[in-house]
């Protein structure tokens, strides 16, 4: 039986949590699993008989992704599926978020998704082989009010994972874009900051802000059902994995939306737009 070393972030709670408690389970899966705490990752103590390597890791630390990366390859001599898991919300309005919040958001769900498959990608190419998955969210798709930053480094991460999958088929190496709608993890709770709008024009949204916060924990989607479908993606379907992995209906159905809506739009644009080139 193959092994297959799983490096995963943020698995102290929410998708990693599932994630890494799934592929502990796996007989011919030898798992990396990180956090900023590794105490908090003790409920990976009744399943480990050795195939299970706990780290710490801050994603915005550089030294530590350098040295997680580095256990991971002399432990288990290799990793073949990253999984850029850690990542924190926003609610606020696009005039009253706070910058410094925002700006540490990004360093989290873009640099460090950046930094830790910088890291990986010469371990990947050196093998010809490697899946990396990538944790964006229906926000990466679809916009809503209060969420602008956030929305931001998920279509950042949208982009940078697209272009970066072409880029690297050639090596062997594949790329999946996870992107989940609302799911009973810490999300819309304890993993995301939130300022309450001030301003009297920005009022109407406090409403939406309250209720994602008291939301949190009853959302449609199930955390553990989405680690099975990545696991069995990512392990069973390596040949047909696609680019994107909407998870939820919501997730879908909003995508559906906004992309029938805008290919409808540029139907409409079409002769505008062509006419912006100069005459052949």
């Amino acid at each position: 039986m193959t092994q297959q070393t799983w490096f995963v972030t943020g698995t102290s709670t929410g998708f990693g949590k599932s994630l890494a408690t799934l592929l502990a389970t796996k007989d011919d899966v030898n798992l990396v699993a990180t956090a900023r705490k590794t105490e908090q990752l003790d409920y990976l103590d009744q399943y480990d008989h050795g195939q299970i390597l706990r780290l710490k890791l801050d994603v915005t630390n550089p030294d530590e992704i350098a040295a997680s990366v580095k256990a991971a390859q002399e432990r288990f001599e290799g990793i073949d599926v990253l999984v850029n898991n850690a990542g924190l919300g926003y609610f606020g309005t696009f005039e009253e978020s706070d910058e410094k919040t925002v700006r540490y958001m990004f360093d989290v769900n873009v640099w460090g998704l950046v930094d830790m498959t910088r890291a990986v990608l010469p371990l990947m190419r050196a093998k010809r082989s490697g899946i990396i998955v990538n944790f964006s969210s229906v926000g990466g798709l679809c916009s809503f009010p209060t969420l602008s930053f956030y929305h931001g480094t998920k279509y950042a991460v949208e982009g940078l994972s697209e272009s970066l999958s072409q880029e690297v088929s050639a090596s062997g190496i594949k790329v999946l874009i996870v992107e989940p709608s609302g799911f009973r993890t810490d999300w819309a709770g304890r993993s995301s900051a939130k300022k309450e709008p001030e301003i009297e024009d920005y009022k109407q949204f406090a409403d939406f802000i309250q209720s994602n916060a008291t939301g949190a924990h009853h959302e449609a989607g199930d955390p553990d059902k989405a680690a099975e479908i990545i696991y069995d993606q990512v392990a069973h379907h390596t040949e047909s994995l696609p680019l994107r992995l909407p998870l939820g209906k919501f997730a879908n159905d909003a995508a559906t939306k906004k992309f029938k809506d805008n290919l409808e739009l540029f139907g409409q644009l079409k002769d505008l737009s062509e006419s912006a080139d100069q005459p052949e």
